[in-house]
C-alpha cells in the first residue's frame, strides 16, 4: 500500500475534503446564506480582501468560503447517496440476470440497453423537469442514471463464476439459487463492485454540479458547488474567483476520487502484483 502512490493520493484528497466538509462548517460558522450587500463581490484576502470573507463575496455579499464548505457536504453527500442507491438496484438485477439467465436476463438486460441508450445527464434533466428539484429526487435521478453499470458489470462477473467448481458444488448439496447468490458469488465480486462504487463517485459529482449549474439540481438557496459555478459565472469577467473557486473544488474532488479507484484498482487485482 505504501507503494501505491495513486492510492495515497487519492486518500489524502478524499480524506481531506470530506473532514473539510464535515468540520468546516462547525469550525467556520458563518451562515452560507447571510447576505451583506455592503460586501458584494468582495476579493478573497491573496487579492486584497479582508480576514472576514477570506475567500471574497458572490453577488449578494454571501461567503463564498461559507458556501464551499456546506456546498460540499451537499455535493459528496448527494452523490455517495446516489451510488448506494444505484449499487442496491444494479447490483441484484445484475445477479439476477447472470444467474437465473432466461426471461430473467431478457427483461434486465434488455431495460439496462434501454437506459444506457439515453446520456444520463439527459435522462436527469427530463426527470428532474417533471418531478421538479429536491435533493431526494436529484439522488433518485442519479441513481436511475447509473444502476446499469453496476448490472452490466455483476452480470457479466456471474456468468463466469456460474460454472466454477464451488457454485456447481453448492449447487449438487442442494442449496438454492437465493442461498448460492448471496454465499457464493456476491462475495466473490466485491472488489469490482468497490472500485467501480468510488470511480462512479466522481462521475456522480460532476453530473450534481452540472444539472446544479443548470438549475435542475439542488433548490436555491441551499449552496452546490454546481449552483455557485453558476452565479460566479455572470461575473466571469470582473471577479473571476467566484466561479473558479468552485471549479477548483470539483476539478480536486473529482481527481482525488480517481485517483484513489485507481489505487484500490491496483491493490486489490491479485494480477497486479506487488507493484502498483
Amino acid at each position: 500500500m505504501r507503494t501505491n502512490g495513486a492510492f495515497i493520493t487519492g486518500l489524502v484528497i478524499v480524506g481531506a475534503l470530506v473532514l473539510v466538509s464535515v468540520l468546516g462548517p462547525v469550525i467556520y460558522t458563518i451562515d452560507p446564506l447571510d447576505q451583506a450587500l455592503k460586501s458584494r463581490l468582495a476579493p478573497p484576502i491573496w487579492a486584497g480582501g479582508s480576514a472576514a470573507n477570506p475567500f471574497g463575496a458572490d453577488g449578494f455579499g454571501r461567503d463564498i468560503l461559507a458556501r464551499l464548505l456546506h456546498g460540499g457536504r451537499i455535493s459528496i453527500g448527494i452523490s455517495t447517496a446516489a451510488i448506494l442507491v444505484a449499487c442496491v438496484i444494479g447490483v441484484p438485477l445484475g445477479l439476477a440476470a447472470g444467474y437465473l439467465r432466461g426471461q430473467a436476463q431478457n427483461i434486465i438486460m434488455r431495460l439496462a440497453d434501454a437506459q444506457q441508450a439515453l446520456p444520463g445527464v439527459l435522462l436527469a434533466i427530463i426527470i428532474v423537469a417533471v418531478t421538479g428539484a429536491s435533493l431526494l429526487n436529484l439522488v433518485l435521478v442519479l441513481a436511475i442514471s447509473g444502476w446499469s453499470v453496476y448490472t452490466r458489470l455483476v452480470y457479466g462477473i456471474v456468468r463466469s463464476l456460474r460454472t466454477r467448481e464451488f457454485v456447481l458444488a453448492a449447487e449438487t448439496i442442494g442449496s438454492p439459487p437465493w442461498r448460492v447468490m448471496l454465499h457464493h458469488v456476491l462475495p466473490n465480486m466485491l472488489t469490482p463492485i468497490i472500485v467501480l462504487a468510488t470511480l462512479q463517485v466522481a462521475r456522480m459529482i460532476q453530473a450534481e454540479a452540472a444539472l446544479s449549474y443548470l438549475g435542475l439540481g439542488v433548490p436555491p438557496p441551499d449552496p452546490s458547488w454546481g449552483s455557485i459555478l453558476t452565479d460566479g459565472q455572470k461575473v466571469i469577467f470582473s471577479t473571476p474567483w467566484v466561479a473558479t473557486l468552485p471549479g477548483v473544488a470539483i476539478f480536486v474532488a473529482v481527481l482525488g476520487v480517481n485517483l484513489l479507484g485507481d489505487g484500490l484498482r491496483r491493490l486489490l487485482d491479485p494480477r497486479s502484483g506487488t507493484r502498483p
